[in-house]
């Protein structure tokens, strides 16, 4: 396809973050086709809003009509039939608002890859957690919860790993963040936690201690943060 990197995003690793707090939903309910209805209207959610952003950051660049055209005369259909047929989602659409505004925020201002942008898009990517509880019936709301709250720590782990392997990758004390971080999160899951998690957040520690030593591509930093969710995935299933 002409132009192909203004329809298909480049970060490998956003593919994880859009994928596994939606399998996190169906974890704590039950599996169901509107499943299927739900990441179809997803990911076209995200295809739009990321030609949206680059369209907003490039100053209304024409290039990026295209892209908005597309996925959004597809959304349109698909996000009306998700919402008609599972009316319980629309109160979480408000609770998206103001992590939009942020995410808006900092693309207007060529910022994208700024923390708090970056943390925003973690919450608002970990929310569907409750949107796939919803669908698949769930009832034990706690359980959402607790893997809502897992989605956000995991991510917001990533965050600080993959900046010391790119733009911060020759700070020493980003690098003492990133280590310190992923030992909180590991003390969390002993905690907090079933025990078949603890492997996992393990395996994310010595991650973030030996990985930016050494200096991978960036292609294989995105693709291996696909593997590590998988493996978190995995984990959180056998744990629940």
């Amino acid at each position: 396809m002409r132009n192909a990197n203004l329809y298909i995003p480049k970060q490998h690793g956003a593919w994880a973050m859009l994928i596994l707090p939606l399998l996190f939903g169906v974890i704590a309910s039950n599996p169901t086709w509107r499943h299927a209805l739900l990441f179809a209207a997803w990911l076209l959610a995200y295809l739009f809003a990321h030609a949206f952003l680059q369209w907003v950051r490039t100053k209304r660049k024409p290039a990026w009509l295209g892209p908005l055209r597309l996925y959004g005369g597809l959304l349109l259909p698909a996000g009306a039939a998700l919402l008609a047929l599972e009316p319980s989602l629309v109160p979480l659409l408000p609770l998206a608002v103001p992590l939009i505004l942020v995410n808006l925020y900092f693309a207007k201002r060529n910022r994208e890859r700024a923390f708090l942008n970056d943390l925003a898009a973690v919450i608002l990517f970990s929310l569907m957690t409750f949107a796939a509880f919803r669908v698949g019936g769930g009832t034990d709301t706690g359980l959402a919860f607790e893997l809502f709250a897992l989605s956000v720590l995991y991510f917001t782990g990533t965050i600080f790993y993959v900046k010391t392997m790119i733009r911060e990758k020759h700070d020493k004390a980003f690098y003492r963040y990133s280590v310190l971080y992923h030992a909180a999160f590991l003390a969390a899951v002993a905690l907090l936690y079933p025990p078949a998690l603890i492997p996992a957040a393990a395996v994310l520690l010595v991650r973030a201690i030996v990985m930016p030593r050494l200096n991978p591509a960036v292609k294989t930093i995105g693709m291996l943060e696909i593997a590590y969710s998988a493996l978190v995935l995995v984990s959180a299933w056998a744990a629940y």
